[in-house]
């Protein structure tokens, strides 16, 4: 993840090179051209299921395959070299399955015809070209060939799925290894330069830091010597001394009982019994049991977990707050805050709250405010999510089914559309971290207007990008629980979803259908995360509990926690807690029922600190993709980023 967010940075940089030169050059329409482009840019990259629909949905139905053999041709000429031979090869096998497509296409069509003529143009190379050909020379006159043992393989539709799933896989193989342009390696230089100067003077100031701290601490050591000896010099003293001290210790014991009978002669005073007490030792005793009783007191409160002062100790006490470098806060909301998060780059912020509002900040203090904005959505936002290819594009999710898209440069909604009816609540939105497509997850609305929805009212969509177009609704059984979070792993190949019967479901992108699931919380599951390895999930339930599963031993359980007494959801219509991991997976931060949230550290299970105060609960929380820094947004209305260091 952090690669690809360094690959955003560098195309970044890039693009304002060209913008910087095309200024200087006067090139001022080119410049508003490529501004345009820009602004409808969502993808950047080649998309394999383009090339899919191309061949599948159009050639092969058009029986245009001298078309589909030129892509084939352009494909191998543009991303392959003479010394590639592995992937050659593996096209040349998957140029001879879609050809074989093509033929069982055209049979099952009845046009023979198409078959005939394919034969007749393609027949010389077939035979040439290695592979067995010669029994599908005589499949135009073969009465019912999707019987025959030697062709009724190819008629299955389980031959065609796996077709699409490799062939698709293979592409988007072969797209993501394309050799980037001469002007990003050139940015990329300049930042890993910029970057690796940083690093040199944070190190150098580390360093004259250690050395003031060096030569403090050689202070200090210098000084308890001196103390130390001068100890030494008093002990030695005061043994030469003690025989003097003997030979007085009588009169002066002699001298004490003295005193003590003429006090008490002189201050004496009755009780109503008749018995003789001195005002100095009655106050005495009386001091006596005062402080006694004070000090049971305060040991049996401190039992019960309360102080003297009355406020409650409780095992949030006991934990450390986080050191922190810097703080800053965002107080433009004006009700309580729902979603916040940071950008793909992590330049930009986005927080929304519950009265519909959706702001749009800068993340630091250096960085230009001219994309800072406020959208107004006109229902409750439950859901937001950035482009994971780009800091440009916004999605937002509603109540009232609502998906909007917001493009942070030129500061409008680039597209508004409503969902289907029975599912108006958007409560999660995810991108996919490859291709230009995105996944949604929708409910209805339950009898009492809770987030956590009962059975049978529930929907998972995919959706393209650039079209904004559904792709298709991922399959949830026959009485589909609600999905309350869902989150792609690395390489946008796998979908994980929570869901209010405690399950986490698998799909696979690409096939479209479910892989697995497993019984994961008693109760509903709030958010999911993919591990940092890609061999894990984290889940978090509404019980509160955290678990790490093992994606390579189902079931497994590599650790866990208990968070109840920060996110425990004890009613149902309670706002749903989530968590987030940092940049190298070693820190997990949680949404809090109180003002502060438990930050664990999945390295030292014993280390749990806790967040800076806010003046309400925490409602949301984010970790900057690549910095030391996390976001947190609270029902008070805020919004605060906290830099913690490296």
């Amino acid at each position: 993840m952090v690669k690809q967010q360094d690959g955003m940075s560098n195309i970044q940089y890039a693009e304002e090179l060209i913008r910087e030169f095309l200024l200087f050059r006067g090139f001022t329409k080119t410049l508003q051209n490529f501004e345009a482009d820009l602004s409808s840019d969502h993808a950047q990259a080649f998309q394999a299921d383009q090339i899919l629909a191309l061949i599948f949905s159009l050639y092969i139905p058009r029986f245009e395959v001298e078309k589909m053999q030129s892509l084939l041709l352009f494909i191998q000429k543009c991303f392959f070299s003479s010394s590639d031979a592995h992937r050659l090869l593996t096209l040349r096998k998957f140029e001879t399955s879609l050809k074989q497509y093509y033929i069982v296409y055209a049979i099952q069509k009845g046009r023979i015809d198409r078959v005939v003529d394919f034969f007749q143009r393609y027949g010389q190379e077939l035979l040439h070209s290695g592979d067995d050909w010669h029994a599908w020379f005589a499949l135009p006159y073969i009465k019912n060939p999707q019987l025959d043992s030697r062709f009724q393989l190819y008629f299955s539709k389980d031959w065609l799925d796996m077709l699409l799933l490799s062939f698709g896989n293979f592409l988007n193989e072969v797209f993501n290894s394309i050799r980037k342009p001469t002007l990003v390696t050139v940015s990329e230089k300049i930042l890993r330069e910029k970057d690796l100067k940083h690093k040199i003077n944070e190190l150098v100031a580390e360093k004259q830091q250690l050395h003031n701290l060096l030569v403090k601490k050689d202070q200090e050591f210098s000084e308890l010597q001196w103390k130390l000896l001068r100890c030494s010099e008093k002990l030695e003293l005061k043994n030469d001394c003690s025989a003097t001290t003997s030979d007085c210790k009588n009169s002066c014991e002699l001298h004490v009982e003295r005193t003590i009978d003429k006090l008490e002669v002189n201050n004496s005073v009755y009780c109503q019994d008749g018995q003789p007490r001195t005002e100095e030792s009655s106050n005495l005793a009386s001091g006596e049991v005062k402080h006694s009783s004070h000090s049971i007191a305060m040991q049996s409160r401190i039992s019960e977990g309360i102080l003297s002062d009355g406020v409650e100790i409780t095992i949030e006490d006991k934990l450390l707050q986080i050191s922190v470098e810097s703080q800053e806060t965002f107080s433009g909301h004006t009700s309580a805050i729902s979603r916040c998060r940071f950008s793909a780059g992590g330049g930009n912020i986005a927080s929304a709250s519950v009265d519909g509002t959706v702001r749009i900040w800068s993340a630091g203090p250096d960085s230009s405010t001219s994309r800072n904005a406020t959208i107004y959505c006109g229902a409750e936002v439950l859901s937001i999510e950035w482009d994971s290819k780009s800091d440009r594009l916004l999605l937002i999710g509603t109540a009232e089914r609502g998906i909007k898209a917001w493009n942070v440069d030129a500061k409008r909604v680039v597209c508004d559309f409503t969902t289907d009816v029975t599912y108006p609540r958007i409560l999660d939105l995810k991108c996919s971290p490859v291709e230009p497509i995105f996944a949604s997850a929708a409910a209805s609305l339950s009898h009492e207007g809770s987030v956590l929805e009962s059975k049978g009212f529930a929907s998972l969509t995919l959706w393209n990008l650039k079209t904004w177009k559904p792709l298709t609704a991922l399959s949830l059984g026959e009485d589909p629980p609600t999905i309350t979070s869902i989150c792609f792993n690395h390489n946008g190949r796998m979908l994980a979803a929570g869901a209010t019967d405690g399950l986490i479901y698998i799909f696979d992108i690409y096939g479209r259908l479910p892989i697995t699931g497993w019984p994961a919380h008693d109760s509903a599951v709030s958010c999911v995360k993919f591990g940092p390895d890609q061999a894990s999930i984290f889940s978090l339930g509404a019980d509160g509990k955290i678990f790490e599963w093992s994606l390579h031993n189902q079931g497994r359980i590599l650790q866990e926690h208990d968070a109840s007494m920060f996110c425990h959801v004890s009613e149902i219509n309670v706002p749903r807690h989530e968590m987030a991991l940092d940049a190298q997976g070693n820190m997990l931060l949680l949404t809090s029922n109180s003002s502060s949230s438990p930050i664990y550290n999945l390295q030292q299970q014993q280390q749990t600190k806790l967040t800076l105060h806010h003046r309400a609960p925490i409602t949301s929380v984010d970790w900057h993709p690549i910095e030391s820094k996390y976001i947190t947004g609270s029902a008070d209305h805020s919004v605060r980023i906290t830099c913690i260091g490296s």
